[in-house]
């Protein structure tokens, strides 16, 4: 069972430290089950010349953990069976062997793993900017890999221009409402797909879309038909199936569909039929492109000192759902495919350093 320990700063002591860690048991069939993962403890271990000892403050949860579980064709090799879960983390130096971090720096060691603490070398560890006061969470979130992965799927494959329609699916979750919001900050008219009234009303009433759609108690295609009576100019796409295909019965010539995921067929146990409207990006000559954040790597400067001004500005808000503990992770999960969670859903692994 799961230790539930409370989370603590004390300095670390003596070794060995106990590290506890989610490693994968077995691939997931359909949903993520009880036994497709297991908690254990191993000591960390010395620290090699060059490298930095991490102590993780927040795990992130993505629809993508699903995808690395599996072994289809995807974009990083699969996590192995008996290997620590691949997650993305911000953390806190506890110890260093690299003279360009200091134990008390706050980090993002690029990608982490479901454990307490992470061993990367200093190189690999990039210092979160603290002194401009913007809360730690929003570094997972909008002034993060998540709101990066907003920014250059509509600017760079959705190349949004100032009175344009844009859907964006999975509205009120962690990329969905970012980009949402930028693109009302690029002039756009923007509704939103989501999965409660609730979100929905978030999405209009404190987010500034110009509409949204609650797709289990509306009906999707004839109420976008409503909402977009000129048709849709780009899509920033998170769900995939049905609604997939309401969105490209109504594009546009020209149209553009940033393709960011499918949540809808991750947990697929049978093989997941293409949109039945495919022939409509041939009759409008839309565009569609698929892309992943790590293609992008070079160019995180420039999308996160967008973020973070229009973050500091208030042009970008968002919320941050944290659960605790690191031995609730599994569990946590689960809410990206259920709906239960609004904006990014985040794991806090320890409490965060004192200011």
């Amino acid at each position: 069972m799961p230790i539930n320990r409370p989370l603590t700063n004390r300095p670390l002591a003596n070794r060995p430290l106990t590290n506890r860690q989610w490693k994968l048991a077995q691939r997931p069939v359909g949903e993520i089950s009880p036994t497709d993962l297991e908690f254990s403890e191993a000591p960390v271990p010395e620290l090699a010349k060059g490298e930095v000892l991490i102590r993780n403050i927040y795990l992130s949860l993505d629809p993508t953990n699903r995808i690395w579980m599996s072994d289809m064709d995807q974009y990083m090799p699969p996590v192995e069976i008996g290997d620590v879960m691949r997650g993305g983390t911000l953390g806190v130096v506890e110890e260093s062997r690299f003279k360009g971090l200091s134990p008390g720096d706050v980090v993002i060691p690029g990608l982490g793993n479901w454990q307490d603490y992470v061993i990367v070398p200093g190189e690999q560890a990039n210092k979160v900017p603290t002194e401009f006061g913007i809360p730690l969470p929003a570094f997972m979130s909008a002034v993060g890999m998540t709101g990066a992965t907003a920014y250059f799927g509509l600017m760079d494959i959705g190349k949004i221009k100032p009175g344009e329609t844009v859907v964006i699916t999975a509205a009120a979750g962690a990329v969905g409402s970012i980009a949402g919001q930028i693109a009302k900050i690029k002039g756009a008219r923007v509704i939103g797909i989501a999965g409660t009234d609730e979100k929905c009303k978030w999405l209009t009433e404190e987010l500034g879309f110009d509409g949204a759609i609650n797709y289990k108690t509306e009906d999707l295609l004839p109420r976008l038909g409503e909402l977009c009576p000129d048709g849709i100019d780009v899509d920033f796409e998170n769900v995939g199936g049905a609604t997939l295909d309401a969105i490209l019965t109504l594009i546009n010539n020209n149209a553009r569909i940033a393709l960011c995921g499918l949540i809808s067929s991750y947990n697929a146990t049978e093989p997941v039929p293409g949109p039945y409207m495919f022939q409509n990006i041939l009759m409008h000559r839309a565009h569609v492109e698929g892309f992943i954040i790590l293609d992008y790597l070079d160019r995180m400067p420039e999308a996160l000192m967008a973020l973070g001004t229009w973050v500091l500005e208030g042009r970008i808000k968002y919320k941050v759902d944290i659960q605790q503990g690191l031995e609730n992770a599994p569990t946590a999960l689960k809410r990206l495919f259920t709906g239960e969670n609004t904006g990014k859903l985040l794991v806090q692994v320890s409490e965060e350093p004192e200011a």
